[in-house]
This record gives C-alpha cells, sequence and structure tokens, in this order.
C-alpha cells in the first residue's frame, strides 16, 4: 500500500494531510512535535520516493532519519530503522511484545533493520513515543 499522495508534482499541504488522516491527524502532529520537542534541532521534510511509494514524511538530524510518517487513506505508519545498539535496548524495554516481535523478523540491512507500524488509534502511541527517544539516542 502506498501514500495517498502520489502526484510527484503536488507536494501535500497541512490541509491535504489533515483531509487525509481524519480522526488519526492529531496522533501524527503529537509524534512530530514529541519528535521536535526531545531533538529539538530536527528538520522536517516531505520526499517524494518515487512512483511505487509517493510522498512520505521525514523527521530527521544532520545524517539520519528519526522517524518516517506515511500517510495512508485515514491512517498512517510510522517506521524507523534501528542499528543493534537500538535494536538491543528496545529488546530489553517495555515496549510491546508485538513491535519487538516485528523487529526480530525484520530484515537486517546495512544501516539495521526497519519496522513499519501502523497508527489507526492511540493504542501504540506511548510504544512510538519509546521508540522516538530510543532512536534519538542512539
Amino acid at each position: 500500500m502506498k501514500s495517498i499522495f502520489v502526484y510527484k508534482n503536488i507536494k501535500p499541504t497541512s490541509k491535504d494531510l489533515e483531509n487525509g488522516l481524519g480522526e488519526t491527524f492529531p496522533i501524527w502532529k503529537s509524534f512530530e512535535d514529541f519528535t521536535k520537542k526531545n531533538y529539538p534541532d530536527a528538520t522536517c521534510e516531505w520526499n517524494f520516493s518515487g512512483e511505487k511509494f509517493g510522498w512520505s514524511y521525514r523527521i530527521k538530524d544532520n545524517k539520519r532519519i528519526l522517524i518516517y510518517l506515511l500517510p495512508r487513506d485515514k491512517f498512517f505508519k510510522t517506521a524507523f530503522v534501528f542499528g543493534q545498539k537500538a535494536t538491543n535496548q528496545i529488546m530489553e524495554s517495555d515496549i510491546s511484545e508485538s513491535i519487538k516481535t516485528e523487529l526480530k523478523l525484520a530484515k537486517q540491512h546495512a544501516e539495521g533493520r526497519g519496522i513499519r507500524i501502523e497508527i489507526k488509534d492511540q493504542s501504540n502511541f506511548e510504544d512510538i513515543q519509546k521508540l522516538i527517544k530510543i532512536k534519538i539516542s542512539n
């Protein structure tokens, strides 16, 4: 499944995002605000990853992406890439077993293991905040 924003020449606006995400828009904003609060130098940008994926939103420091926010129809996904140190920290944390299992099963790449988590409600809210903090600290 790809972004709800698929036209390379039309960068999404905040209003487009709010309309597309519906009730999950405030959750998106809270993750964006939380990341910027915990890493004030973070920069945010829309990125078009090609026809297959469409537009995604990245919050990053000067050399790596802290969190990807991937807009879908009335929901979104968060995505992270964790190196080994961060992966170990997650496995030792109180983050939900389902996220740990997904991380364990994720393919190991040079930059780490990548996971995506669907956000349709507040159920993973605290876990995502913990993942953001772990990503920032590693």
